[in-house]
């Protein structure tokens, strides 16, 4: 069972869907047992950073998730904000915690030197690294994103970039732990790819 991490913010049904179609069989929650009792998290988002923080201390989610991923090693996707929320902090209205599995912070897209439309949106090709989650996709492959604050952490993390004037990252990985910024249960063939290699082999 995978436990998809309803925090009341953004594609939930979508990423739901896409696991359906691969007779992946998953739940959309926010209760402690069924979250315990899943064999992988998936931690999906979009909007707001500080709302979506806040939405996770409150309801005991912040604390329960960095349990199941670091304690009992489960493996964790994080998408669009759900990758945000898995750094230290983000700089979204003030300075907010995040879960902080990962080192490293969020910041705004419009703090780079090439002033490009923000948010950026639209389809954009990954340049791919070595990757677990990525195994299978070539330099390349394009998803889908929308987003308007970028990560910055150590290359050690970095699994795949895009270029927006510049290299943003586009998909983190550590031990049990992966982000990606795009949309992969939007993103089409590739997208659904990527989440067949978390559900089989991640």
């Amino acid at each position: 069972m995978i436990a998809i991490i309803n925090n009341n913010m953004g594609n939930i049904k979508s990423v739901s869907r896409a696991l359906d179609l691969l007779g992946a069989e998953n739940i959309i929650t926010s209760d402690v047992n069924e979250i315990k009792q899943a064999s992988k998290l998936i931690l999906p988002g979009v909007g707001n950073f500080a709302e979506a923080s806040r939405r996770l201390r409150q309801s005991g989610l912040m604390d329960l998730i960095k349990s199941e991923a670091l304690d009992n090693k489960k493996p964790l996707l994080g998408i669009c904000l759900g990758m945000q929320l898995l750094f230290d902090k983000s700089y979204e209205d003030g300075e907010n915690e995040g879960l902080g599995l990962i080192p490293g912070m969020v910041k705004s897209l419009s703090d780079r030197p090439h002033k490009l439309a923000v948010p950026h949106m639209g389809w954009n090709d990954l340049k791919v690294k070595e990757s677990r989650l990525l195994k299978g996709i070539p330099t390349g492959e394009c998803f889908y994103f929308v987003h308007s604050f970028e990560a910055k952490c150590d290359s050690k993390y970095i699994s795949a970039t895009t270029e927006y004037g510049e290299d943003v990252v586009a998909a983190v990985e550590h031990d049990n732990i992966y982000g990606v910024q795009f949309h992969p249960e939007k993103s089409q063939a590739s997208g659904i790819q990527l989440i067949k290699t978390f559900v089989t082999i991640c």
